[in-house]
């Protein structure tokens, strides 16, 4: 699925899912790099995140697996 990461004016991350029309925080990431670990938002979604390169800069969409959640 599609998820769109960003840092909210707080510096927190978010993440928005389009199809879903859902943005939650970003409560807690495997790595602390971000990419190819999986993150938890606060609505208790875990989704696998793409291997990216250290640098990658925010806002950007990529394609995440759920792997469990509501």
């Amino acid at each position: 699925m599609k998820v769109m990461i960003r840092k909210t004016s707080t510096g927190a991350l978010s993440a928005y899912v389009p199809k879903k029309d859902l943005e939650e925080p970003i409560v807690a990431q495997e790595l602390e790099g971000l990419w190819g670990g999986t993150i938890t938002l606060a609505n208790g979604w875990l989704l696998a995140l793409p291997e990216m390169a250290a640098g990658t800069t925010l806002p950007i969409t990529v394609e995440a697996r759920r792997l469990s959640g509501n």
